[in-house]
């Protein structure tokens, strides 16, 4: 497994370039991509050549919703169980008897 702290983040873009149009290819995708995503082809491209060193998030996460790998977030961020420490605790109510 590579270590992606070494990378420079538009390393990181690049390689995730190139993982996604491995993935576009073998979902057998070429226009469809652009079509579902409402990018145009020129955006797709320099994002799988590496020519683009910066994508927003929003564009990747429409890219992955159009070849069917939006459930790849889970394994992105998966969901944490409860944290005992961010859990408040309610306070009692303190009943005051006045004399």
């Amino acid at each position: 497994m590579a270590d992606y702290y070494e990378y420079a983040i538009p390393q990181l873009v690049k390689l995730l370039g190139a993982r996604f149009k491995d993935y576009r290819l073998r979902s057998n995708m070429t226009k469809e991509v652009s079509e579902q995503s409402g990018l145009t082809i020129t955006t797709i491209h320099k994002f799988e050549s590496g020519a683009a060193d910066n994508i927003s998030l929003a564009t990747f996460l429409l890219l992955l919703k159009a070849i069917g790998e939006i459930e790849a977030l889970d394994d992105l961020l998966p969901e944490l169980p409860p944290s005992p420490y961010l859990i408040r605790k309610e306070k009692k109510v303190q009943l005051i008897r006045h004399k």
